[in-house]
């Protein structure tokens, strides 16, 4: 059997080049693929560097938060990936999640549970292990702090409330909201996370501090305990 030999990229139509589409057409005019493959510059034997990017995509599910979880040896097991161009992938990624959050920060007012969601998927949305956040509100809805108040395992993190509290105290905070992640990628709360909000929901009320939501961050969605009416 005949193997296909992809024409190299500088053999393609001019309009068919991605830095050249990116130059006359604009960046939102290239596929992630496109993109993926000015990082690389270059394919294999086989492979131009947009096959050889759509093929790493694919892997993925054409999903860039999973992209952003491959490791530099996850990208070097694919033909005609060395160490320099995983390197590159990994740091352009790392570059967009920063960008991300700073832009997330710099609109600091809560308005709704995706808000939270934006802010907080780039910090917590990736991880491998559990963590628990709570952002803290003045009267506005503005954030005037955000904290991580446990790291845990894979499946669970203990959470004092007594931290929780005593840091909105301290700054004085009229309301928080609650977030963590499920790095098994299910939003559906536990009864542990059920228990940890109606707890935190009541000590905030003896306290005059409004618990307002508990978010569960998963790559690409999450829960809010206020939108399904199961906060108190």
């Amino acid at each position: 059997m005949n193997k296909k030999i992809s024409l190299p990229i500088n053999q393609w139509k001019e309009d068919d080049r991605p830095r050249e589409k990116m130059l006359s057409k604009g960046r939102e005019s290239l596929s992630d693929a496109e993109l993926v493959a000015i990082l690389i510059g270059s394919g294999n034997r086989q492979e131009s560097a947009v096959d050889l990017s759509k093929r790493i995509l694919a892997s993925v599910n054409n999903n860039l938060n999973e992209l952003a979880t491959l490791s530099i040896s996850d990208l070097m097991k694919f033909k005609g990936v060395g160490e320099a161009k995983a390197i590159s992938i990994i740091t352009a990624i790392t570059l967009g999640r920063r960008t991300q959050l700073e832009n997330a920060m710099s609109k600091p007012i809560i308005k709704s549970s995706k808000s939270v969601f934006n802010i907080m998927q780039p910090i917590i949305g990736n991880l491998d292990h559990e963590e628990f956040w709570v952002i803290f509100l003045n009267n506005a809805n503005k954030i005037i702090h955000k904290r991580q108040i446990s790291k845990g395992g894979i499946t669970s993190t203990i959470v004092d409330s007594r931290i929780v509290f005593k840091k909105a105290l301290e700054i004085s905070a009229v309301a928080v909201i609650l977030c963590h992640n499920h790095p098994s990628g299910k939003k559906t709360p536990s009864v542990e996370d059920e228990n940890l909000t109606k707890k935190l929901y009541k000590a905030g009320k003896t306290l005059d501090i409004q618990v307002l939501d508990h978010l569960i961050i998963v790559q690409n969605d999450y829960f809010s305990f206020a939108d399904s009416k199961m906060m108190g």
